[in-house]
């Protein structure tokens, strides 16, 4: 096997990653919304948070710079119902 090919396999493990990894963070977010004291699934949040962060300064060291989502962590109770919110900065 070449080095060119391992490379596009690492990438593409590397996109599947961070999107099953913003997939569960959306999910969290949305149910986070409704249940802002249920820590577990704020400290969840932070886990895929810090893992996504990783994954991610993982692939952009090797091919170049992604969208961010996921880079915040919380304090607990959830902050994001908190204002202002980013767009209304």
């Amino acid at each position: 096997m070449s080095d060119r090919k391992q490379v596009d396999e690492r990438y593409y493990q590397l996109l599947h990653e961070l999107q099953a990894l913003d997939f569960v963070l959306v999910e969290l977010s949305l149910y986070l919304n409704t249940h802002r004291d249920d820590m577990n699934a704020v400290q969840q949040f932070n886990e895929y948070s810090a893992r996504r962060w990783q994954v991610a300064c993982e692939f952009e060291a090797h091919y170049g710079p992604l969208l961010q989502f996921g880079h915040s962590y919380s304090g607990y109770p959830w902050q994001w119902p908190e204002t202002p919110w980013p767009w209304q900065v």
